[in-house]
């Protein structure tokens, strides 16, 4: 009889030990090991002198072999003839792998059980990518069960929810066994169901992978939420499609605010439709200003030295001049005051009251890519004008300067007492000497060109494409500054931003002072003691260096950080201390107080600045060796703190 190659006992054996990926071998009826090959030399660690004889509970684990589980196996295949499982098993060094155990039993010609066949393969690998994506899924689960501010959750090919996170029951309302299994069309309201855009939804997603809108939705209660939705295609690795991820998003407030904002920018524009009479009266009433200027000046002038001379006759004369001369002011500003339809109503307004109310207006209604903040400050003057037109006039600001920074940027509101001298109100004949407060309303935009700056506050002088904008904005502002007596210029440079000073003057009624302004006193000074005051901004320096001189301090000024090195290098100029303002153009405060102790050990400095973040402060700490105040400065606390500088050893 011929015995072929696959029958032969030498052949089989030769080909279970070629197989190395899988340990092959057999196992008593007792469940000792009688053969082992490479394979199972391989994977386990064993050589078949080591473990032929020994029963096979030696791969399991401890827990496993207290659990019975070798017992359990022989067992099943016995009465069964086969069993499967995966398991932890171990090698020959103790250490562990991921197993996938088939265990066949072997009988004789009669059925008589003679043995058992065990193959034994390490899948690891497999387990532990296994694993990994049911930890990965496990995370996402848990991402997305965190995330409260989105509903997240899947819809089925037909749109019913499938699953439901805890942001969704949020903001719809619904607890996940109320909407699991039923149709997202749901959400919309009754106008939107009866056009069919849950549909149209869905179908934009299936075909085009992606829908996004914004609309109203409805909460289980049945009030309405202004919604940001996305629906995004979920497809298989074929490309069927298996179901939608749906993203939705509360934008109630953000609608409100947008709302709001579009309807103080139809006011606004409203206020902008000026007829060609209002261009007109615009302008008369810029020189009728200057002129009742001069006209009441000197009519005051007239009446307080003609107190002790002239006749009642005089006295009457020089009254109902001034007050015809109060009525055309009057008449000035309703004409200025024209596209608001209403007379101006000043009265005494608390700056950091009112920028503090505006802020949160204004960050919710320029959104989350501007960043907008209000810096006032103790000691802050009050001013007087019309509240209602001031909010106005900031929003306006605030919207162009929104427009000028596409990509996002940073909005500063910031007011601080100045006092302009006799030698600034010179050179702006429109500022009459005295004290003011400044409102600055500062962006990080695309700025201006010099061209553009020159014409600025035209009336219907825009840059803005038509039908955009009027060109009225700016010229708006400058009214309104000028009609509450004050002053506005424009500080721009193109990829620099813009700056919008208003300069208002100070309140002198009889209102009582808050408690802001409880610091405010006169501290005196000592002679002879030199402060060298450094401020690019020069009505700033020129508040500064009147108040110090003020309490008999000698004073020197520089407008940059070049001039007050300037003066320093000079050996025969005494200075005791250098005053400064930290941000600057150019070689910044915190560089020249550097450099300015190399050239002058012993020299003490006095740090200025308007903000929190700059040189001087890092991680919210002030650094160390540095003496800072921050503007807006009172007379009480840059006396104090001179002082304590001075006479500290």
């Amino acid at each position: 009889m011929k015995t072929t190659a696959a029958a032969d006992p030498q052949s089989l054996e030769l080909l279970i030990n070629g197989i190395v990926d899988y340990a092959i071998f057999m196992l008593d009826t007792n469940g000792l090991a009688r053969t082992w090959n490479k394979g199972a030399e391989r994977l386990k660690g064993y050589a078949a002198n080591e473990i032929i004889g020994k029963p096979f509970s030696t791969f399991y684990t401890p827990e496993d072999r207290e659990k019975g589980l070798p017992t359990k196996a022989l067992t099943t295949a016995a009465e069964t003839g086969r069993f499967a499982t995966e398991g932890w098993r171990v090698r020959k060094d103790g250490s562990r792998f991921w197993a996938l155990v088939v265990l066949d039993a072997i009988r004789d010609e009669q059925g008589g059980l003679i043995g058992f066949a065990k193959v034994t393969r390490d899948i690891t690998e497999r387990q532990q990518a296994h694993n990994d994506l049911l930890e990965s899924e496990r995370r996402y689960r848990r991402l997305v069960e965190a995330v409260v501010d989105y509903a997240i959750f899947q819809l089925d090919p037909s749109g019913h929810v499938a699953t439901w996170n805890p942001g969704a029951e949020r903001i719809k309302g619904y607890r996940p066994e109320e909407i699991i299994g039923r149709h997202f069309s749901t959400f919309y309201t009754p106008e939107d169901l009866e056009k069919g855009v849950p549909k149209l939804a869905l179908r934009e997603a299936t075909e085009k992978g992606r829908f996004e809108a914004e609309g109203w939705r409805l909460r289980k209660d049945g009030t309405r939420f202004w919604a940001s939705v996305v629906i995004d295609r979920i497809t298989d690795e074929s490309g069927t499609i298996i179901g939608f991820a749906k993203v939705t998003r509360d934008l109630t407030e953000r609608k409100q605010a947008q709302d709001e904002l579009q309807r103080v920018q139809e006011q606004l524009v409203a206020s902008q439709k000026l007829e060609a009479v209002g261009q007109l009266s615009g302008g008369i009433a810029h020189d009728f200003n200057n002129l009742l200027m001069i006209v009441l000046g000197n009519l005051e002038n007239a009446e307080r030295n003609s107190r002790n001379i002239g006749g009642p006759n005089l006295h009457r004369a020089l009254s109902n001049a001034k007050r015809g001369a109060q009525r055309a002011a009057a008449l000035t500003s309703r004409l200025l005051a024209f596209s608001r339809r209403q007379a101006l109503d000043p009265k005494p307004i608390n700056l950091n009251g009112f920028l503090s109310g505006l802020q949160e207006f204004l960050q919710r209604t320029l959104g989350e890519r501007i960043e907008v903040q209000t810096v006032g400050g103790a000691g802050l003057w009050q001013i007087e004008a019309d509240v209602n037109h001031l909010e106005s006039t900031i929003v306006n600001l605030a919207i162009n300067a929104r427009d000028a920074m596409p990509n996002g940027g940073k909005l500063t509101i910031e007011a601080a007492n100045v006092s302009a001298d006799e030698d600034y109100s010179r050179a702006n004949p429109e500022l009459a000497a005295g004290q003011y407060v400044i409102v600055s309303v500062s962006d990080t935009g695309t700025g201006m060109t010099a061209e553009v700056l020159n014409h600025a506050f035209e009336p219907f002088f825009t840059t803005k494409e038509p039908g955009q904008g009027t060109g009225l904005g700016l010229s708006q502002v400058y009214g309104f500054v000028k009609q509450s007596g004050g002053h506005v210029k424009i500080y721009s440079e193109v990829g620099e931003g813009t700056s919008i000073k208003m300069y208002f003057p100070r309140y002198a009624g009889g209102a009582q002072p808050g408690s802001d302004d409880a610091d405010e006193f006169v501290s005196e000074g000592v002679s002879a003691e030199t402060i060298l005051v450094v401020e690019d901004d020069a009505d700033l320096r020129t508040y500064v260096s009147d108040a110090l001189r003020d309490l008999n301090y000698r004073i020197l000024t520089a407008s940059s950080a070049q001039g007050a090195l300037t003066i320093l290098l000079q050996e025969d100029q005494h200075v005791d201390l250098l005053l400064t303002d930290v941000v600057m153009p150019g070689i910044n405060g915190r560089e020249l107080g550097k450099r300015a102790q190399q050239i002058r050990p012993k020299l003490k400095i006095l740090y200025m600045t308007g903000y929190s973040r700059n040189a001087v402060v890092h991680q919210g700490r002030l650094d160390e060796g540095v003496d800072l105040l921050e503007k807006p400065v009172t007379q009480a606390r840059l006396a104090l703190k001179i002082r304590e500088l001075l006479d500290r050893s």
